[in-house]
């Protein structure tokens, strides 16, 4: 089972070379994403998340030739956040669906109405790996269905999504391996509307003065289940970071900021190449 990290966690199966897990929630997310931590580098083998600070287990507290030119907002960039990282040992629930209370039903209203509302969204993002690693980048999606990573030197991945599928290139090998976007959790911030009670198996919504969260999980009898937790800012209604947690209970966060929802994208950016990586192959 390949696994890339973008959303969930990565580890390399050949020397040099990154793997994407798809769960039924992939990519970035056979199938975890929604972020890959994925390095053509070396990395350690993945170990459980660092311990959370003390408060609330899951809101304490917090190719290169098409990215465009100049800063990713027209704003003042901002610091780089600091990701709140989920407590490794926390217990979500298998389904406390009938238990949901009408605020908890609301706070996930407001979390569906916003990426519903969202067309296109670029950033700079920082993840953290399994490992306790962190890496940056720049991020640009285009919706439904399209997104593109790039990871700052001297990390030489990129993921692309353009509608159907999902790719993770290694720039530097030129290689790249396919998987359909469906099996990733990514197609839930790139879906065109979306109503999280109705379309996902929400499984636990929490809130406090600064997240809103909702946590999605994803059971597939051949690889094991996937949870995906999603925070947005409880008073400015954005999308702050993702956790995406592995089958092996191995979490990956990405925290995004300097965001901007006007930026014209160039179709060509979500454009996969199939000439340029002969290696690659589809999942």
């Amino acid at each position: 089972m390949r696994r890339a990290n973008h959303f969930a966690d990565t580890r390399p199966s050949t020397p040099g070379r990154a793997r994407i897990g798809a769960t039924g929630l992939a990519v970035v997310f056979a199938a975890s994403l929604l972020v890959p931590t994925a390095f053509a580098q070396a990395i350690p083998l993945p170990r459980p998340a660092p311990k959370a600070r003390s408060g609330n287990m899951q809101m304490s507290a917090s190719d290169t030739q098409l990215r465009p030119q100049g800063n990713i907002t027209a704003t003042p960039s901002s610091a780089a956040p600091n990701p709140v990282i989920p407590d490794p040992r926390r217990n979500v629930p298998a389904s406390i669906f009938a238990t949901f209370d009408a605020n908890q039903k609301l706070q996930a209203s407001k979390v569906s109405a916003y990426l519903s509302s969202l067309s296109t969204l670029t950033g700079n993002f920082v993840q953290v790996g399994p490992d306790g690693s962190r890496t940056k980048g720049d991020f640009y999606i285009q919706k439904p269905g399209k997104v593109r990573f790039e990871y700052d030197a001297p990390t030489t991945i990129a993921m692309i999504a353009d509608g159907s599928s999902l790719a993770v290139r290694d720039n530097k090998l030129a290689t790249q391996d396919i998987y359909p976007l469906s099996q990733t959790p990514l197609r839930y911030l790139l879906s065109d509307r979306i109503d999280l009670m109705r379309d996902t198996n929400v499984v636990a919504v929490t809130a406090d003065e600064l997240y809103i969260s909702v946590t999605i999980e994803e059971k597939n009898a051949l690889v094991g289940t996937s949870r995906l937790m999603l925070m947005i800012g409880a008073k400015d209604n954005q999308l702050k970071q993702w956790t995406v947690t592995d089958p092996q209970g191995y979490d990956t966060t990405v925290a995004i900021y300097n965001l901007d929802t006007s930026r014209k994208l160039d179709p060509g950016m979500f454009k996969i190449d199939f000439t340029k990586y002969p290696g690659g192959s589809a999942n």
